[in-house]
C-alpha cells in the first residue's frame, strides 16, 4: 500500500451528485465550499428528480454566500433499474421550487467543460455513475481529459456484497471502470469507519444558516433510519482529494462490475496488470478526517458573506 501524494494548493472540480436523500451529498457539497484547496467549478445532478436534486444544490450554495453554477443530469439509469425515492428530498427547504438552475445539460457541460482545460479538472462522483458514463458516449476523449475521476461507491471488504451508487446503475459502473479512466474509489468498507454523532451535529448547527440547514437535514435522516448517527460516505470521498495524506491507498489496479443478475453492482479489485489504472482507498486516519470534514463545513457556514444570496442563474 501506498500514501496518496500531496495535493497540489489548488484543484478545479466538478461534483456530480444525487443530493437530497442521504445527507451525506449535502454535508460533501459543504465540505467543498468550506476548502480552500478547491475551486468548485460547477455541480451536476443525477438519479431520479434531478431538476429537484439541482434546486437543492443552489440552495446549499445560496446560504454559504456562494453563487454556484449547477446543472440536472440524467433521472432515468442506464441498466432500467427503478430509482430508489425516499420521499423526503428537499422537504426541510421552504421555497425550493423558487431557486434557478442553468439551462445547459449537465453531461454537455461537464464534457465542454474538461475538454477545455484537459488533464486539470477532478470529477467528484458521489451518486450513480450515469452521467460520467453518458460523458464518455458522447465525447470518448472525456476518459482522457480528466485529471482524475475520485469515486464513492463499491463494497470490497466483508460489509456488504452491493453498494448504492453501484447497484442503481450497475451498467452505467461497468462502462466508467472499463473505460480506462483515472480513478480512485472509496468504497464502503472504509467509509463505514466514520461517523457522525450528536457532538458533531452540535458544531455544524453552530455554523450559522448552512450549519442550521444541514443539521436539520442530518436530523431527518437519522429519524427515517432511527438512528442517531450517520456515516459521511460523500465527504469521505471529497477529502481523499482534497486531504490525500488522511489516507492510504492501493496500488494500481482494476475494478470489474456485475452488470446485472442478484447481485448487480457487485465490485471487485483486481491489482496491476497493465490496463489499472484504478486506485482503491485501504485506510484512513478516522479521526483526524471527522475534524477535517467538521472544520470545514463549518468554514462555509461561517464565512464573512455566509446566507447571502446568490444572483439568478444564468
Amino acid at each position: 500500500m501506498t500514501a496518496g501524494p500531496a495535493a497540489p494548493d489548488t484543484r478545479a472540480v466538478i461534483l456530480d451528485t444525487d443530493i437530497g436523500t442521504d445527507v451525506d451529498d449535502a454535508m460533501a457539497l459543504s465540505l467543498i465550499l468550506g476548502l480552500p484547496g478547491l475551486d468548485l467549478l460547477g455541480v451536476t445532478t443525477v438519479y431520479g428528480d434531478t431538476g429537484l436534486r439541482a434546486r437543492l444544490a443552489r440552495r446549499y450554495a445560496a446560504l454559504a454566500g456562494r453563487d454556484l453554477p449547477v446543472r440536472a443530469g440524467a433521472g432515468a439509469t442506464l441498466s432500467g433499474r427503478e430509482v430508489w425515492w425516499a420521499g423526503h428530498e428537499g422537504t426541510l427547504h421552504p421555497g425550493l421550487e423558487e431557486e434557478s438552475y442553468e439551462a445547459e445539460p449537465a453531461v454537455e457541460w461537464m464534457t465542454r467543460t474538461v475538454a477545455a482545460r484537459p488533464g486539470e479538472v477532478d470529477v467528484l462522483a458521489v451518486g450513480p455513475l450515469t452521467n460520467i458514463a453518458l460523458a464518455l458516449e458522447a465525447d470518448p476523449s472525456f476518459a482522457e481529459n480528466v485529471r482524475t475521476l475520485w469515486v464513492m461507491g463499491g463494497a470490497f471488504g466483508d460489509v456488504e456484497r452491493t453498494e448504492h451508487n453501484f447497484r442503481s446503475d450497475a451498467t452505467a459502473a461497468a462502462r466508467v471502470f472499463a473505460s480506462g479512466l483515472r480513478t480512485v474509489v472509496v468504497g464502503l468498507e472504509v467509509t463505514r469507519r466514520v461517523k457522525v454523532g450528536d457532538a458533531e451535529l452540535d458544531r455544524l448547527r453552530a455554523a450559522g444558516p448552512l450549519g442550521e440547514a444541514l443539521a436539520a437535514d442530518i436530523d431527518q435522516w437519522w429519524k427515517f433510519w432511527d438512528e442517531q448517527w450517520n456515516v459521511p460516505h460523500d465527504p469521505v470521498a471529497v477529502l481523499t482529494l482534497a486531504r490525500p495524506d488522511l489516507f492510504t491507498l492501493s496500488g494500481p489496479g482494476t475494478v470489474r462490475i456485475a452488470p446485472d443478475g442478484e447481485f448487480a453492482g457487485e465490485s471487485t479489485f483486481e491489482p496491476g496488470g497493465p490496463q489499472g489504472r484504478t486506485h482503491l482507498v485501504r485506510g484512513l486516519e478516522a479521526d483526524a478526517v471527522v475534524e477535517e470534514m467538521v472544520g470545514g463545513i463549518v468554514s462555509a457556514g461561517t464565512s464573512p458573506d455566509h446566507g447571502t444570496r446568490p444572483q439568478p442563474s444564468r
